[in-house]
């Protein structure tokens, strides 16, 4: 490919932290590049995160590339603007060559080979893709909200920002994942009446025998376990997150203690019938797996001290302090309930239209082995468990950039030699 003004050996898609990361590698590997951002670096951070939002992992798991974690506080969770303030510092130290505000629309192999980029900013042409953008794109919201009454306030988990910017009324959480559960908890702290449709998220302890549980998980190499070696395989990028807080320093998300203190906790919303949500009678069964979970993740703790012998105080089983009513309600009728908003907590799909190569499943999730897909010159990072469980995360994402930075490093040397074949 003839080279242009507008022509770079690299364009990465993203100026988040996945995408920032990449071009880290590639300016320590002295390759020419550019990230395109739809909006401005780090956006996602900064305007998709509730005001209490904190971290789930402690703070010494913030390693991005050349910049871990230097605060005085390793075990802690730093909050939103903590965080802000990290990601700062991180962009300022990579100086990444950014174009912002330039969404892509598409991307399309060019005759000759590498790449078309079309976007809100102009054309460009690249020998290799690395797309950065995450797998979290659209925002899930069932078909039923549609029906609602114009009356409730709706909205999806990434617009929630705090319980006083909520209209009067029972606030109804559809979801109990990371997001769900957190801002359930975020509301009942508050005094607001909280109703929440707990899903099929599992949990897990935030201390457990006298350390964080992450910190145990690290020791025992869960962190560093390949996609390909989970017991699951692939299967575990389908998996919701388990459910913990830093909050206040961290502790347990015990929804069954939120109910005992005036939480309502319904099953699987279904459906909006005469005026009525209809919930599945599944409350109790999804309580009971998360703890299932919860009791295995910590059973599991408990063999590696027996097997290493270390001196760590006793550990225990979870025992439920409440319990649904056998026979679980299923309906809730909407103008009794008092419900002012609902906010939607049940996920995102990703959104890769905009690509266009043959590497997407049916479910539009790309074929990759840790990023690098089977067409030549286009890479992905940043997905959940791309190649561990830190690759959408701070403590996952130096070594998969560095990775597939290696991958496109290859190519280029590959390329060249290539070239100076025919030519000599």
């Amino acid at each position: 490919m003839s080279q242009t003004s507008n022509h770079y050996s690299v364009i990465v898609v993203g100026g988040g932290q996945a995408g920032l990361s990449v071009s880290y590698f590639l300016k320590e590997a002295g390759i020419d590049h550019l990230v395109l951002e739809k909006n401005t670096v780090t956006h996602t951070w900064r305007t998709q995160r509730w005001d209490a939002f904190c971290l789930v992992t402690p703070n010494w798991q913030c390693a991005l590339p050349g910049y871990p974690y230097r605060g005085d506080d390793p075990h802690g969770f730093m909050k939103k603007d903590q965080i802000i303030t990290y990601l700062d510092g991180f962009i300022a130290m990579v100086d990444a060559p950014v174009l912002d505000h330039a969404q892509v629309q598409r991307v399309t192999p060019a005759d000759g080979g590498g790449f078309a980029v079309t976007t809100s900013r102009g054309k460009f042409t690249a020998d290799q893709v690395v797309v950065a953008s995450g797998g979290y794109h659209t925002p899930i919201v069932p078909r039923m909200a549609e029906r609602l009454p114009a009356s409730i306030v709706q909205m999806q988990s990434s617009e929630y920002r705090n319980p006083e910017a909520m209209p009067e009324g029972a606030v109804l959480v559809v979801g109990s994942g990371q997001s769900g559960a957190q801002i359930a908890e975020d509301l009942h702290l508050a005094g607001r009446k909280v109703i929440l449709a707990v899903g099929e998220a599992p949990r897990c302890a935030r201390f457990y025998r006298g350390r964080d549980v992450v910190d145990w998980l690290a020791d025992m190499k869960y962190y560093d376990m390949p996609v390909d070696q989970h017991p699951l395989r692939e299967g575990v990028r389908d998996n919701t997150n388990h459910y913990v807080t830093g909050r206040d320093g961290g502790r347990d998300i015990d929804l069954r203690r939120f109910a005992a203190e005036g939480m309502e906790l319904y099953g699987r919303l279904d459906d909006l019938q005469d005026g009525a949500m209809r919930f599945a009678p599944n409350l109790a069964k999804n309580l009971d797996s998360a703890d299932g979970v919860y009791n295995r993740i910590n059973a599991g703790i408990d063999a590696y001290i027996g097997k290493n012998g270390i001196d760590a105080p006793s550990g225990g089983v979870y025992e439920a302090p409440w319990r649904p009513p056998q026979q679980e309600r299923t309906t809730l009728d909407l103008a009794a309930s008092g419900i002012g908003s609902i906010v939607w907590c049940i996920g995102f799909t990703p959104d890769f239209s905009w690509l266009d190569a043959p590497v997407f499943n049916g479910r539009g999730y790309p074929a990759h082995h840790r990023g690098v897909t089977p067409f030549a010159g286009l890479y992905f990072v940043g997905l959940p468990w791309l190649h561990t469980w830190g690759s959408g995360r701070f403590s996952g994402i130096a070594r998969d950039a560095e990775h597939v930075v290696q991958s496109v490093r290859a190519t280029r040397e590959a390329r060249a030699v290539s070239v100076d074949a025919l030519t000599a």
